[in-house]
């Protein structure tokens, strides 16, 4: 009887041993695991403070931070007024076959010229563009001379301020003089179209062939400045746009 419940006894302390042991390894790993999350939250709060004494012996992912997405570049903050100027003297170097760089500083001598004297700039540049097609040298055959083709017989006096009649091909001083003179005549006539038609020497036109003209020039440049302005718009909201007409088309 005895020796026949030896093996019931010794598989009776097998299952407890089994079932201990078990409970055992539960706890372990219950224990383990809630190590290593209190090891992690410290790592999170104060992973500096661990860093210098075991960078050497845990891997270094463990202490890399996680990258931060990086944020997108800011777009360059231009000048206003600088993008305005040079958004027209590149539609101007396109349609008139000009140099950029030359295009460029007319556009800034004709906007000093314009707020000098509170004359619109586009209004200088337009009479240019009719007078001379921005050739600085221009002359005509009754002796209409430079960018705004001003005839020094005429107003020798305004030159002399800007050393004679021999500095009319400068172009800082024809655009200074010419848009001083556009300016006397309106303020003379108290109109622009009579203004622009003095200008040109053409009164008595009727239809103001020479005031179509120049207007058309200048609604060319204020649709340059209002597609730039809504290119700028757009990038700088982070959604520029490829599909608007640039200054070449503009030219055409």
């Amino acid at each position: 009887m005895r020796a026949k419940s030896f093996p019931n006894l010794l598989r009776v302390l097998d299952t407890k041993r089994l079932a201990q042991w078990g409970r055992n390894t539960v706890s372990f790993l219950v224990l383990a695991a809630s190590l290593a999350a209190l090891f992690l939250i410290l790592l999170q709060q104060h992973g500096d403070l661990f860093k210098g004494a075991y960078a050497r012996i845990l891997p270094v992912p463990v202490f890399k931070a996680k990258a931060k997405p990086e944020a997108a570049p800011p777009l360059p903050v231009a000048n206003p007024d600088e993008e305005r100027q040079r958004a027209i003297a590149e539609f101007l170097a396109t349609r008139y076959r000009v140099s950029q760089d030359v295009a460029l500083k007319f556009v800034g001598i004709a906007h000093a010229a314009g707020h000098r004297i509170e004359l619109d700039p586009l209004l200088i540049l337009a009479v240019m563009a009719v007078e001379s097609r921005f050739n600085p040298i221009a002359e005509s055959l009754v002796g209409a001379k430079g960018l705004m083709q001003i005839i020094p017989k005429y107003h020798g006096d305004k030159l002399e301020e800007f050393g004679g009649k021999k500095a009319v091909f400068d172009p800082a001083t024809n655009i200074a003089v010419g848009s001083q003179i556009l300016k006397e005549y309106l303020r003379r006539t108290g109109n622009l179209s009579m203004a622009l038609q003095m200008y040109a020497g053409a009164l008595n036109d009727e239809k103001d062939v020479y005031t179509m003209r120049v207007m058309s020039e200048k609604q060319r440049l204020q649709m340059v400045l209002k597609r730039n302005a809504a290119r700028w718009t757009e990038m700088r909201t982070a959604s520029a746009s490829d599909t608007l007409p640039d200054a070449a088309s503009l030219a055409q």
